[in-house]
């Protein structure tokens, strides 16, 4: 069997990872507001489209919880808290993965940390991992740029949100087509 190199609906479950309000407010601002509204737009297809959703929160006491932009787009997402930088290293996290979706969607922060740490242990559970580019940050734009570089050598496909969204969708035609174009415009 070859592995689709693009997102299947039916085979993909989305992960936002630490995209949390006190950890947000170090970040390039301008930046930050891109992740934000990229992974609104993630979040609110995976929705349309039932693609399963995990959201996380690294020492929410500490760092905040989910940005509010954010979490009002999933409210019925109860973040997984935890204090280890790869989710997989998170048994309430493993406990939410889909067994059978193979492929996972990876956007949050931060890319050099949380980001690479999870999907590297990912890859290594067998998993197709996916991670959005103009969906996660740093704090510094050259840890971004080193931690995607390592994930696209270990394997991982680099991608963007619209790919994501329309590679889900397949075809333009349908409501969930319509309103997911009137997401990105």
């Amino acid at each position: 069997m070859t592995v689709p190199l693009k997102a299947d609906v039916t085979l993909s479950q989305f992960i936002i990872i630490d995209v949390q309000s006190r950890l947000a407010t170090v970040m390039p601002t301008d930046a930050m507001q891109t992740v934000i509204k990229n992974c609104g737009i993630l979040a609110q297809a995976a929705n349309l489209l039932n693609v399963p959703i995990i959201v996380t929160e690294q020492y929410p006491k500490g760092l905040g919880h989910t940005e509010p932009e954010l979490s009002a787009l999933i409210p019925n997402i109860h973040p997984v808290e935890k204090t280890v930088f790869s989710c997989v290293a998170e048994p309430k996290f493993n406990r939410q993965l889909t067994r059978d979706h193979s492929q996972i969607i990876l956007a949050g922060m931060e890319s050099h940390i949380c980001i690479v740490q999870t999907a590297l242990d990912l890859i290594a559970t067998g998993k197709q991992v996916f991670v959005v580019e103009d969906a996660v940050i740093s704090r510094n734009p050259a840890n971004k740029a080193n931690a995607l570089a390592r994930m696209r050598a270990a394997g991982c496909i680099i991608t963007n949100t619209e790919s994501v969204a329309f590679e889900w969708l397949g075809a333009a035609t349908g409501d969930a087509f319509k309103t997911i174009s009137k997401l990105i415009r």
